[in-house]
């Protein structure tokens, strides 16, 4: 009876690469938005299908977590890593649906920027999370993914302020600002929730060593 508490075949890891697998998807798409403004609608619908499907692999993942008696890591930093994962994917597609509904077309180069470092930072949360299996000879290789996902998040600051600030100094049009602050701030939040992501993974860390 023991052992049926302790589903083997359970691998959080491999819940973990699903997710940030999606999160480049939809980081893609969006950086795509950016690029060709024409597909934005195509691009959006991708985007939303895989927020859907990323929120099929939280739940899958927090169902194991329930079923499962030992974890490899913490079980507290388990649900933590795979929410926050889905948090980025959650707020990409918030943002690329705020494009769509209000129709942008013009875009700003800020945006192209911001979803430049948003993709950089998946990227390397996706590789930090597949060194994860490899904790105890990985530690370093994980913090070094960690701290570029921070210095991203610097650049992103730096484009908002740039974007903003050339936004209200530029544009007369009120709804014009409130609609391009919203999607400025869509992105730069995204690129939090990736900071937010690395803080969790180097907790893991911290506790592994």
């Amino acid at each position: 009876m023991f052992k049926r508490l302790l589903p083997q075949e359970t691998s959080f890891f491999e819940f973990f690469e699903q997710t940030t697998k999606l999160a480049i998807d939809a980081c893609i798409e969006i950086d795509a938005i950016a690029v060709n403004p024409e597909e934005m609608t195509v691009r959006a619908c991708r985007i939303e299908q895989i927020e859907h499907d990323a929120d099929e692999v939280t739940h899958r993942c927090i169902d194991a977590l329930h079923a499962t008696f030992i974890t490899p890591i913490d079980r507290a930093h388990i649900h933590q890593l795979i929410k926050r994962i889905d948090d980025i994917i959650d707020t990409v597609d918030s943002t690329s649906g705020r494009i769509k509904l209000y129709q942008l077309k013009d875009f700003y180069p800020e945006v192209r920027q911001l979803t430049q470092v948003l993709l950089a930072q998946v990227r390397q949360i996706d590789a930090a999370v597949r060194y994860l299996p490899h904790l105890s000879k990985k530690g370093e290789e994980i913090n070094a993914c960690c701290l570029a996902v921070y210095q991203h998040e610097r650049e992103a600051d730096e484009v908002l302020r740039v974007a903003l600030a050339d936004l209200f100094s530029n544009t007369k049009d009120p709804i014009h600002i409130i609609k391009w602050k919203e999607v400025f701030e869509r992105l730069e939040r995204a690129t939090d929730r990736c900071q937010e992501v690395a803080n969790i993974i180097s907790g893991i860390v911290i506790e592994a060593s």
